[in-house]
């Protein structure tokens, strides 16, 4: 079996996620791993892969396991966006290998030179004997099925947005050959055409493959099989069937268990109160003893019935007091090497205004997002803040939440006038609470992290609230939640998303097209684009 567990258990710090647990993953299961957020399902994903490990038990894998994690930080940044796709096969020394001579090649040193010419011939042959060129190109249509196109490909990943880069590292993955997959939300910062190609490619994957994802419609068309990872219970209950069957059978198994409850319940009231008599009589003490024992045995052999999980109360701050423009922008420019990724941008954010940015990846959103928030500078061109205005930053990659402090120690950064009370309820509301308020931040999943940056916001009063993908990573619930705090925020929100939900509730008056900096009345048309994008 390519992945095979036994006895496998989890847990961070004192909190068991994973009671010891046994179950594999074979050739042709399509496997859809669900639950809330933070219920630990990134978290077991790296438990499988060897990146952290278990509190006991073991897992062993077979086979080649491709593994798409929520970062993309790991890869080099000057590395080519095609380089880093191809890296997955066995042909990635020999592009090192190219890639150190070609470095070489322009050596002064014409010893040097020429020893770098040799080895470059050789390495070349090398590649075309090891069916390099074909691979190459099938690299580069498995990117132009991402909407990666070969100019993109062809920079390094440091000039690349937070969309492309995770793009490139999908495509790796599903380039790599593996007999195995494990995609921890996959349909990230992709476009309507990308995830139709995305549905295919696993529903016709010959391997197995475990998918993390809040795509309802994703689910619904590649899985066989559901996997709900329970955090109250802290176990995976398993369904062999589809995503509509499951949603309906756990539906009918949640009725099941609430009625054995309410049957056990009753039964060991009974069983008590006979106890209680019992008892008072001294010559029946032993009997009594037994009959609360077998009470307190028929509470434990039922399972509790689910209870409604607890959802994050996301919320947005007060905005302080500004000026009529707290942010403009004049004539910025951005440019990485000799990409122009846009130029003469003008844009004013009045107070309480709601501005969307539209735009292909690479074209320039969360860059621009990055310039007003003061974490970039534009090459040319100017942001003036304006009287009284403070900026709320939310990044899609979380760049903003420090992975060597704890949660905690996250907010008191970011708001050190809070007490440990004060940090401590706020965390709580956006369900961080005892010692999960304790938990290196470098350990927590990318709904967590959307979590834990959300909730540095409400400390900052900040009446220019900044949102690069704010839903990316978050369940059905907690995606309700900060819709609805878009929806009532009473200060200016400037949105880039993929999620057309996000945009009706923002319900802005004005779009920002992006690369070329045009801007325009919102009307309804617009929103076709959102997704598409």
């Amino acid at each position: 079996m390519p992945i095979e567990a036994q006895q496998l258990e989890i847990r961070i710090g004192a909190r068991q996620l994973l009671k010891p647990t046994d179950f594999h993953v074979t050739k042709g299961d399509k496997i859809g791993l669900v639950g809330r957020n933070g219920a630990g399902k990134t978290t077991l994903t790296r438990v499988i892969t060897g990146d952290l490990l278990p509190s006991g038990g073991k897992v062993r894998v077979t086979g080649k396991l491709g593994y798409l994690p929520q970062s993309t930080h790991a890869a080099d940044p000057n590395q080519s966006a095609l380089d880093r796709v191809m890296s997955a096969r066995d042909i990635a020394s020999i592009i090192s290998r190219i890639r150190k001579a070609e470095k070489e090649m322009t050596d002064p040193d014409p010893k040097v030179m020429e020893k770098a010419m040799r080895r470059y011939d050789k390495a070349m042959q090398d590649f075309e004997t090891a069916g390099g060129y074909a691979a190459q190109s099938e690299a580069i249509k498995m990117g132009e099925s991402l909407g990666l196109s070969q100019d993109v490909l062809k920079q390094t990943l440091g000039t690349l947005s937070g969309g492309q880069r995770r793009r490139i590292e999908l495509a790796r993955i599903l380039f790599s050959d593996a007999d195995t997959l494990i995609l921890d939300e996959p349909t990230n910062h992709l476009d309507a055409d990308s995830i139709e190609w995305l549905r295919g490619y696993l529903k016709n994957f010959e391997g197995g493959f475990l998918v993390i994802s809040h795509s309802t419609e994703l689910l619904d068309e590649v899985v066989n099989k559901v996997w709900h990872l329970d955090a109250q219970l802290a176990q995976i209950d398993m369904y062999s069937m589809g995503w509509k069957a499951y949603l309906h059978q756990r539906v009918v198994d949640e009725e099941r268990r609430r009625r054995e409850r309410e049957v056990a319940e009753k039964k060991a009231e009974r069983l008590m109160k006979q106890g209680i008599r019992l008892h008072a009589k001294a010559t029946k003490a032993v009997a009594a003893q037994n009959m609360m024992r077998r009470a307190e045995r028929l509470l434990e052999g039922t399972q509790e019935a689910q209870r409604a999980e607890k959802v994050a109360d996301i919320r947005f701050p007060e905005p302080a007091p500004c000026g009529r423009t707290p942010i403009m922008a004049k004539d910025i420019s951005k440019a990485y090497g000799s990409n122009i990724v846009f130029a003469g941008i003008n844009l004013a954010i009045d107070k309480g205004s709601r501005v969307v940015i539209l735009g292909y990846n690479g074209a320039g959103k969360t860059t621009t997002l990055r310039i007003l928030a003061g974490e970039e500078t534009p090459d040319t061109g100017e942001v003036v803040y304006g009287h009284g205005a403070k900026i709320g930053y939310f990044a899609q990659e979380h760049d903003t939440v420090d992975d060597s402090l704890t949660v905690l120690g996250n907010l008191q950064h970011v708001a050190p006038e809070l007490n440990d009370t004060q940090a401590r309820s706020i965390l709580g509301s956006f369900l961080f609470s005892g010692d999960d308020a304790l938990k290196p931040a470098g350990v927590l999943s990318g709904g967590e992290k959307t979590r834990l940056a959300l909730a540095t916001l409400v400390t900052s009063r900040a009446n220019v609230l900044l949102l690069d993908e704010p839903t990316n990573n978050l369940d059905p619930a907690s995606r309700d939640e900060i819709l609805k705090a878009i929806a009532k925020y009473e200060g200016a929100i400037v949105l880039v998303t993929h999620d057309e939900g996000a945009v009706e509730a923002l319900n802005p008056e004005r779009v920002l097209l992006m690369p070329d900096g045009d801007e325009d009345l919102w009307n309804d048309d617009y929103l076709d684009l959102v997704a598409e994008e």
